[in-house]
């Protein structure tokens, strides 16, 4: 052996996340940024909403990062 290790076909090269789905309400593995909101002095400043893989589906989301600019 060489001593590298060899990366298993199927597995995505992108770091995955790990955190809240606003939507179902629980921690979830591979959730993306689906809103911001700006936090400012108001009332009502709820912070970004996530979301993972299912419930992006299951609600149509689009993250963020893949909305056209």
């Amino acid at each position: 052996m060489s001593g590298t290790a060899k990366r298993s076909e199927g597995t995505p090269a992108t770091p995955v996340g790990y955190g809240y789905c606003a939507w179902h309400h629980r921690f979830a593995r591979g959730v993306r940024l689906i809103q911001v909101h700006e936090a400012g002095s108001g009332p009502n400043t709820t912070g970004s909403k996530f979301a993972c893989y299912s419930c992006r589906q299951a609600y149509d989301l689009v993250p963020l990062a893949d909305k056209p600019l």
